[in-house]
Parts: structure tokens; sequence; C-alpha cells
């Protein structure tokens, strides 16, 4: 009787075996998510929560003048210096005029 209470446990770890063996892998860790997935994502279904929106120093081609721009701006953005237009409204992100440097804004 103790070799058939032997051969039960080891039909019995067997079958664990097998059903661990075809358990589903995960197929991403979701803890850990690669860096361009996230920015790909919604900004409300990130792992943490963050705006697609930034702000910005656009340089003017004519007087060099540094002005702070909201990337999504939805108003024509003027130079102070000398008037130029730095950047125009669409319907997301502000288009920067063709000649204007940026570089966006340290947090």
């Amino acid at each position: 009787s103790a070799s058939h209470r032997d051969c039960d446990t080891s039909l019995q770890s067997s079958s664990q075996r097998d059903f661990i063996a075809t358990m589903p892998k995960p197929l991403a860790d979701l803890l850990h998510p690669e860096a361009a997935d996230e920015k790909r994502k919604h900004k409300l279904k990130r792992l943490v929560q963050s705006p697609n929106s930034f702000f910005m120093d656009v340089r003017c081609p004519g007087c060099f003048a540094i002005t702070t721009v909201f990337s999504h701006a939805q108003t024509a953005v003027m130079c102070p210096g000398c008037a130029n237009v730095l950047c125009h409204p669409t319907g997301g992100k502000a288009h920067i005029t063709d000649g204007c440097s940026f570089r966006k804004k340290p947090e």
C-alpha cells in the first residue's frame, strides 16, 4: 500500500507539472512598460498619467528673441520684438513657423 501512495503522488506531481507547463506565459511586463509604448498610449491610460502638452522656447529668425510658447497654443503667437508670427494654431499642437527654432523646456 505504501508503493500505491507513492505512485499516486508521482502521478499528482506529474499532472501538476503538466498544468504549470501549459499555463499561459505573460506576453508583456505590465509593471515595467517600455517608454515608446507609454508615449503612444492615451494620456489617461498610461501607467502614470502625464500630459501630452509642454512648454517650449521658440527663437525668432528675425531678431533672435526667445519667447515661451505652449505646445497646444490656441492663438497665434507673435514675436514681441519684430511682430513675426512664431506659431499658429491647428486642431491639436500649434504649428511652428518655418525658420523658427525651438527647444522643449525642462520640467
